[in-house]
């Protein structure tokens, strides 16, 4: 896998550049739209830390100024319908500290600025995206005393929820009190539980 390219820059479009490197190879590396910006001129220097992605048809690589971003993108593209161009699509609209900052202020609306990007998908990237930041960086919100296979089903359940259109701070609550009261539930139980609650209008 390659990890890291240097070189010149011998091309560049609006969302790539090709890298010659010294040993005469030329790699096409996808960037963020920031990176193209901060790109020198044809002929210039450029290094990048590199994600690469093994198609079936083809070798895609992508690059990034620093291993946080690219960390971060590995992050996004584990999300699901998180795609190479979507997740270069909100790298290029926020930083990985920016992303962080979204994650703890609770608030999802920053995500619908990224073209490409609803409400509703806004919701779901957001919850996945914020369990995958707190569990890489240690800054997770409380959850309930659950053991893990408890707490991964607690989690799937409440982006199950919010797939559903329903707002993250009333599912996780609803959540809370379902699997206080039976904690042993698979996620379609919980998702099944979770929504009778919400009919009656109270989470008991």
């Amino acid at each position: 896998m390659i990890a890291f390219v240097k070189g010149i820059v011998a091309a560049k479009t609006e969302s790539a550049c090709v890298v010659l490197t010294p040993g005469g190879v030329g790699y096409l590396v996808g960037l963020t739209l920031p990176a193209v910006a901060a790109l020198g001129p044809t002929g210039s220097e450029a290094e990048f830390f590199v994600m690469t992605i093994v198609r079936e048809d083809a070798l895609e690589l992508y690059g990034f100024a620093t291993w946080d971003e690219r960390s971060t993108f590995e992050t996004l593209l584990s999300i699901t319908k998180v795609g190479p161009k979507l997740a270069l699509a909100i790298l290029s609209q926020y930083s990985p500290d920016d992303l962080r900052r979204i994650v703890l202020s609770d608030d999802y609306s920053p995500l619908v600025q990224v073209p490409g990007i609803g409400k509703k998908s806004a919701q779901r990237i957001f919850v996945e995206l914020k369990y995958k930041l707190e569990a890489a960086s240690g800054m997770a919100q409380t959850l309930p005393d659950l053991d893990g296979r408890a707490v991964s089903v607690f989690r799937d359940a409440l982006a199950g929820l919010v797939n559903l259109g329903y707002d993250d701070a009333e599912a996780r609550e609803v959540l809370e009190k379902v699997f206080a009261d039976e904690p042993g539930l698979d996620v379609a139980m919980a998702l099944r539980e979770a929504l009778k609650r919400i009919s009656r209008g109270k989470a008991n």
